[in-house]
């Protein structure tokens, strides 16, 4: 466990320190797009982030290699080689984009090209465990295209929710981290050596999303771009077709001394919907797939970009920027760590009552902009201004006379304090003459008394005579 933290904190050591060069180069290249119409951010705001978490990669890689039990994952296994050759592929891909702007349909053949060549090299899905039946072996063909098509959806489903400050950094983060203890359970606890390639690229994954996210909060200094976001997507599809699709429940079964049902039984909760990363990013998949049908629906195409995924519902129906955020991590949270607790516990009562107790809790916060209360007037020191009620509000609900009522009252109140401010401004005026040695004449008086009155500065230009008002 002391070599993966070494690994994680020296990855996000060095994705923190290098953003801050990043955002300079990437402002003098001029990888700062013009807002766009589905953006949320206000100012122009650079990219290429994806530069310093591919830095941060390869120093987690380096330093892992020289480690005696990470080193193992790169003697034993080539997924490292693979996830390389592929990370970079997808990486410069990402930066073309960031820079000049890459074509949906060239963007989509050049990440099945990097997948292809880590499947090439050897990350690809073997068999499947699947609930009820047991182990089902695939052939090299089939291998191949699950394989690639699981890292082309996790990727875009990654790259489809960069769309709020922080937000595709801190869900990857949340799902690494819940994959990095799934995966550590099973190398550790299981001792079974095809989980380890999964503990060490989770552990690099969790590095390059927290030592980027500082940079990344609301409001954000740099953005990852898809540079950064088709990389982590990358990595977190490589880490779970290296564990899901590797991992053989006949091990489970030889310790557990059952039947490789039971085997499969034991593995169901992280099986849902068959593959481990299905559940660990399923907000990000769900906005994928509700993306494609819409756009299909509407007769466009499923590359079309809109201004209708989760994160923008959430702002329209009221949340904050900051509130949508951290909505989202709670469900990547819960539905992720859920995974895991669930089988680990072996689906016990008290897992589902506290997993249904945390639903209940996120649907409630997630529909405060709806129901949104207005505490009394007495109270509205102590709540926040969005809590308070509006004055207008007091006597809106009487319809046009009360705000007629509410008009007149507050002229009439604007007209008091007026008055009041000119009469202290006489008394003022007075008592420095009177002090100065002054003397007040007849007409002195008058000329006061006139322009202490208000009634110029009260008196519409209409009642004034002899004007016409347009």
């Amino acid at each position: 466990m002391r070599e993966y933290l070494l690994t994680l904190f020296v990855t996000a050591a060095v994705t923190y320190l290098l953003t801050g060069p990043v955002r300079k180069f990437a402002i003098a290249a001029g990888a700062m797009p013009p807002i766009r119409a589905r953006d949320v951010h206000r100012e122009p705001t650079p990219r290429l982030g994806g530069i310093a978490m591919f830095g941060g990669l390869c120093a987690g890689l380096l330093v892992a290699g020289n480690l005696n039990t990470a080193g193992d994952t790169f003697v034993k296994s080539h997924d490292v080689a693979a996830l390389l050759s592929g990370g970079t592929i997808m990486w410069i891909l990402g930066v073309l984009d960031d820079k000049w702007g890459v074509d949906a349909l060239v963007k989509l053949g050049g990440q099945i090209v990097a997948a292809g060549v880590m499947v090439w090299q050897g990350v690809t899905v073997l068999w499947l465990p699947i609930p009820g039946y047991g182990n089902v072996s695939f052939s090299p063909l089939q291998g191949t295209l699950i394989a690639v098509l699981l890292v082309v959806f996790t990727v875009n489903a990654v790259n489809f929710i960069d769309g709020l400050d922080g937000l595709a950094a801190g869900m990857v983060c949340i799902a690494a981290a819940a994959f990095f203890l799934y995966a550590y359970r099973l190398w550790y606890g299981y001792s079974i050596e095809d989980a380890s390639p999964a503990v060490l690229f989770s552990a690099i994954l969790i590095g390059m999303c927290a030592g980027f996210l500082p940079h990344n909060l609301h409001p954000a200094r740099i953005f990852m771009g898809d540079s950064g976001s088709m990389l982590i997507g990358l990595v977190l599809s490589v880490a779970a077709i290296s564990l899901t699709g590797r991992v053989d429940p006949d091990v489970i079964t030889a310790q557990n001394g059952g039947s490789q049902t039971d085997a499969v039984h034991t593995l169901v909760p992280v099986y849902i919907p068959l593959l481990l990363p299905l559940t660990v990013i399923a907000l990000p998949l769900a906005d994928l797939l509700l993306a494609v049908v819409r756009r299909t629906w509407a007769g466009k195409s499923p590359f079309a970009a809109d201004k209708q995924h989760l994160h923008h519902r959430l702002l329209e129906i009221g949340h904050s920027h900051a509130r949508a955020v951290l909505i989202m991590y709670f469900w990547a949270a819960l539905i992720a760590f859920g995974t895991v607790a669930f089988s680990v516990s072996g689906g016990g009562l008290m897992a589902v009552l506290i997993l249904l107790a945390l639903c209940a809790v996120g649907l409630v916060v997630l529909l405060i902009p709806r129901f949104q209360p207005h505490v009394p007037r007495l109270l509205a020191r102590m709540v926040p201004p969005r809590y308070r009620r509006p004055v207008g509000d007091v006597v809106s609900e009487g319809g046009a006379e009360g705000a007629g009522l509410s008009a007149e009252a507050n002229a009439v109140t604007d007209r008091q304090d007026v008055r009041v401010n000119e009469a202290s401004t006489s008394v003022k005026v007075r008592e420095v003459l009177t002090s100065e040695g002054g003397e007040f004449s007849a007409d002195d008086e008058d000329l006061l008394r006139r322009i202490g009155s208000g009634s110029h500065a009260l008196r519409r230009h209409s009642d004034v005579p002899g004007r016409n008002h347009q």
